[in-house]
């Protein structure tokens, strides 16, 4: 979903003023910047994500923001997981029976991505680490060619975000192995975690947020922080999230956004100095 979607529709569930602007471009990093210079009023909002606020300061040298300074994140709207799908020519429908297949044929399977340094690609290099498994990464521009290429049988196993994951899956195009978050999603229930597949230190949350510029007054942020928390409580905008495959989350502390934030940085830390990428 667009950054100027999700502004659209905070707009019309906390009946405020906010318009829509996208600001596409450099894994986020133009529209960051952009934020981060504006005036700290109230007025203008960030849609950011886990790329902008955490991947984008370990993958790049130099940023026209630093995502600690510069912002204050005043909601998290989603916490996403990823499916671990293969093509049906892949003789494993568990987990750990993949991980077998791949031990079996080094080298020889290929996963794809929407890019090198995104969440889908890193997903698949955290679980290469953590089950000791060798693959292939094959970068695309864009989700949509990867999966086409998946479906098409050209790459065996995709790390796909859920909302993108759940048409093919569904159509039986593509079997779910398994899914990244804590507890099972209800769109797949079937769909065991990959944490209870054998690999409880897995764990992929590709997040969606609201932020303001970081010297937003306290008595400015409590107001809008207000708004957005009626948004995310209503039954009408919590239902339009999760009709196209975003889970919406209940409103959260200021200290339990920073918990959550954190945690998400220290897992994607060690798998980021292991790979030894940079997008300079």
């Amino acid at each position: 979903m667009s950054s100027a979607g999700w502004s659209a529709s905070f707009s019309a569930a906390t009946s405020s003023s906010l318009s829509s602007s996208n600001k596409a471009g450099a894994q986020g990093a133009i529209g960051a910047e952009i934020v981060a210079r504006s005036e700290p009023d109230g007025y203008t909002l960030f849609v950011t994500a886990a790329s902008i606020i955490v991947l984008n300061p370990m993958l790049y040298k130099k940023l026209p923001y630093d995502p600690v300074k510069d912002f204050r994140i005043l909601a998290l709207l989603t916490d996403l997981p990823v499916v671990m799908e293969v093509h049906p020519s892949v003789p494993a429908r568990t987990v750990a029976e993949f991980v077998a297949y791949a031990k079996a044929n080094p080298g020889k399977i290929n996963f794809g991505s929407a890019g090198t340094g995104g969440t889908i690609h890193l997903a698949g290099e955290m679980f290469k680490q953590i089950a000791g498994v060798d693959m292939v990464h094959v970068p695309y521009r864009g989700a949509g060619p990867a999966l086409s290429d998946l479906i098409s049988g050209n790459i065996q196993v995709m790390f796909d975000t859920l909302s993108t994951a759940l048409p093919p899956v569904k159509g039986g195009l593509l079997r779910p192995l398994g899914v990244s978050s804590e507890k099972r999603s209800p769109d797949l229930p079937d769909v065991p975690t990959i944490a209870e597949s054998g690999y409880p230190d897995y764990r992929v949350s590709v997040w969606f947020g609201i932020a303001a510029p970081a010297k937003l007054p306290d008595d400015v942020a409590q107001k809008v922080s207000a708004s957005l928390d009626r948004a995310l409580n209503d039954d009408a905008f919590r239902a339009s999230l999760e009709k196209i495959g975003f889970p919406a989350l209940r409103p959260r502390s200021a200290a339990a956004i920073t918990e959550f934030i954190d945690a998400d940085r220290n897992r994607w830390s060690a798998v980021i100095k292991k790979l030894n990428i940079s997008l300079d």
